[in-house]
């Protein structure tokens, strides 16, 4: 039975107090893209197997070793898509995107599946964030590619950030590149292991991206494929340098990036921080959209994993935005004060507040306990005697140190408790709350709150006025705190 209460080795859920710092991280990041043109797309999970086998490569390990492929029951091969850019460019083949104005810039946050080994910041379901850019072949596309990616992680606050740059040339100046890295590694093909000797009969360039420390120190000492550029990648990855130069991004340039996957052309680049592997990778391909049957049309583009970007923003102790807290509970006591604190908790949800009422049946007691524990801004309770209070209720004297009175417009009254705020969360002079009730021909409202202003917990309420508009139909009153040395004991 273990087995149906422990997730899948190498896959993780995510928890109602973790996801606000996904939220962040994914808006953070589309945001970022969309200020350079980038609109959102989406794209199935699983698609048919050729698709990653013709457009990524049958050589990388991704598609030899790493792929969730199964058979559907129509007798049909798909697979997990384990990347995303062969995905994105069947769909912009497929939708005739290539076509309308170019370039297309699209962005994406995905879910991937491969099967690798477990390890820290390494999953076999992850999420990626991307962007790719069709049908633009020079290297200004390169220069906004990386831009973006700079800034995007800039954005969030990381530290340390290195940018490594290099290009692969084109399949021309790479034929001849290749025929060096074999007659390198020939010479010693016995000390490389199994996979790479395979390697080097298909693509000797994965050697370079071999994860074993021996193929490493081998391949250290391989032809550097800048030396190998024809004329026009030469100048094609200058030109990238210069605008890199021009946009004040700093960067490497570092002959050992290959990157992993075979549509791979020309610039390629990785970026990381000390201590981590990449956390954003990717470059340009020039031959995928003809390979997987679409027009001639170069493209480029990167990803970045984000569990191992949050990861590093932790470690840094990057800042994050606090999640919305509760603004109000509304407790109550009876069946007909649960009614009334469940119309008021949709009414005021319905003017944009973060409003909870009781689900579970409790006590006041267990109630304002839930209140604490939810980090309820403020609370209130209903009573059958608040129910009926009002109508008796002319100029009775209120115990303010005891509890509050809130009247709202049609005359229900309700009881305000001391806020589930502590002085550690007050970080700001005054509190503006905003109830908006229309329909109402009159609104005499007064609220009295109370305030934790130091450490022996002292309470004071004041009252602030009532806002009136009769012309636009809606009211609003104003809470605030007292301001100054007061507040900052």
């Amino acid at each position: 039975m273990a087995i149906l209460t422990t997730r899948p080795r190498g896959t993780n859920d995510f928890l109602p107090e973790q996801t606000p710092r996904w939220q962040y991280l994914e808006r953070t990041l589309l945001s970022t893209a969309a200020l350079y043109g980038f609109g959102e797309i989406r794209t199935p999970t699983f698609e048919h197997t050729e698709l990653f086998q013709r457009g990524v490569g049958d050589t990388t390990d991704v598609v030899s070793k790493e792929m969730y492929t199964f058979t559907d029951k129509g007798g049909r091969s798909v697979t997990l898509r384990p990347e995303g850019t062969a995905g994105i460019c069947r769909a912009a083949i497929e939708n005739g995107l290539l076509g309308d104005a170019l370039p297309l810039k699209v962005s994406y946050v995905f879910n991937c599946f491969r099967y690798e080994k477990a390890q820290r910041g390494r999953y076999r379901q992850f999420h990626q964030f991307g962007v790719e850019c069709y049908g633009a072949a020079g290297p200004q596309a390169d220069a906004e590619i990386l831009s973006l990616a700079w800034e995007g992680l800039q954005t969030l606050g990381l530290r340390e950030l290195q940018l490594s740059v290099n290009s692969i040339g084109c399949p021309a100046c790479r034929a001849e590149y290749h025929r060096a890295l074999r007659a390198y590694f020939e010479d010693r093909r016995e000390e490389l292991c199994e996979t790479c000797r395979e390697r080097l009969e298909k693509n000797p360039m994965r050697i370079l991206d071999c994860k074993s420390p021996v193929c490493g120190q081998i391949a250290a000492g391989a032809p550097r494929v800048l030396d190998y550029l024809c004329g026009d990648c030469r100048a094609h990855f200058e030109r990238v340098q210069s605008l890199l130069r021009a946009a004040k991004i700093p960067f490497t340039v570092d002959a050992g990036i290959v990157r992993g996957l075979d549509y791979y052309t020309r610039t390629v680049f990785e970026i990381s921080v000390p201590g981590f592997p990449a956390l954003c990778g990717g470059g340009r391909y020039g031959g995928l959209c003809r390979q997987l049957g679409g027009p001639d049309v170069e493209g480029i583009g990167f990803a970045m994993g984000l569990e191992r970007l949050l990861m590093v923003m932790e470690q840094q102790n990057c800042e994050f935005p606090q999640p919305p807290q509760c603004d109000l509970y509304i407790a109550s006591m009876g069946e007909a004060a649960a009614q009334e604190a469940f119309r008021l908790t949709t009414l005021l949800r319905r003017e944009g507040y973060a409003v909870e009422c009781d689900l579970m049946g409790r006590s006041v007691k267990a109630q304002m306990k839930y209140a604490n524990k939810i980090g309820a801004r403020f609370s209130a309770v209903i009573g059958t005697g608040e129910l009926e209070l009002y109508r008796n209720y002319h100029n009775e004297t209120v115990d303010m140190y005891s509890y509050a009175m809130l009247t709202l417009s049609d005359g229900r009254v309700l009881r305000v408790a001391e806020p589930c705020y502590s002085l550690a969360n007050w970080m700001v002079d005054h509190i503006v709350i905003n109830i908006l009730l229309t329909g109402v021909a009159m609104l005499v409202t007064y609220i009295l709150v109370y305030a934790v202003l130091n450490r022996q917990h002292r309470m004071i309420a004041r009252i602030i006025g009532v806002l009136e508009d009769f012309s636009e139909g809606h009211y609003s009153s104003r809470i605030e705190g007292l301001e100054g040395d007061s507040l900052a004991q």
